[in-house]
């Protein structure tokens, strides 16, 4: 097992920590007023979208946390799970894993799942985002979350330390990038790597209500642009539930 080693990891401008466990990445860097990466070996407590669980064995993942603070308007930011799904699959492509995006913040390759993000915020333009990367195969792990599941080692050998650095510095490059142009700056780009582009998608509303139809991009506001029978509908919450060819 390759270790977490902070000096080994690179990113201008932000600190690096690295710990061997802790409840969840995200709630330490929300502690920081300063731009902070803190990554883990193990969560204890790792946490998806909605409160769900995100499962990780010990050295087995990449688990890591980037605060910092945004310089756009509150209402803008619900858009970072994309800049950073966008940079995230800058980085891993560089690598030659072939990742794609599915809205509005996982990581595929092939339809199965290689990682997701969650951006949580504080105090208005306090944001943390944090990137969980699956690296060694785990039966355990896909019968836990009972779908397919990607692991990083199978397409790549590089180290996980240079993994968070390539994509830690990624991320920064993203968020200048939103700084200075808003979602706009990045969004043909993740339209570009969108896992169910065109597709027929069935999403599940926040109010659990489902809607069906032609996925046709992202609306300038991050929302989920869907074609129904009724016309065009943007989704701004909710989760893709089943993707086929339209």
């Amino acid at each position: 097992m390759d270790r977490l080693d902070a000096a080994a990891i690179v990113v201008p401008g932000v600190e690096v920590r690295v710990v061997e466990r802790c409840g969840s990445t995200n709630d330490l860097a929300l502690e920081s007023p300063t731009p902070v990466l803190i990554a883990a070996e193990q969560q204890t407590a790792g946490r998806g979208r909605r409160g769900r669980r995100w499962y990780s064995a010990r050295g087995a993942s990449i688990t890591f946390s980037l605060a910092r603070r945004i310089s756009r308007p509150a209402r803008e930011l619900a858009g970072l799970s994309l800049v950073a799904g966008v940079a995230t699959a800058r980085a891993l492509r560089a690598l030659g894993v072939q990742v794609r995006l599915k809205w509005p913040n996982d990581l595929e390759v092939n339809g199965a799942k290689l990682g997701g993000i969650l951006v949580e915020t504080r105090g208005g333009n306090h944001a943390v985002i944090g990137i969980g990367v699956n690296c060694a195969r785990a039966r355990a792990l896909e019968a836990k979350v009972r779908r397919r599941m990607a692991f990083l080692r199978d397409f790549t050998a590089t180290a996980r330390n240079q993994v968070i650095e390539r994509i830690g510095r990624r991320l920064v490059g993203a968020l200048d990038e939103f700084e200075k142009r808003g979602l706009e700056a990045l969004r043909a780009e993740w339209e570009a790597m969108h896992a169910h582009a065109g597709q027929r998608l069935r999403v599940r509303l926040a109010d659990g209500r489902t809607l069906s139809g032609i996925a046709t991009g992202l609306g300038a506001d991050g929302s989920l642009q869907i074609h129904t029978a009724r016309g065009l509908r943007a989704v701004t919450s909710g989760r893709v539930v089943s993707a086929r060819p339209a």
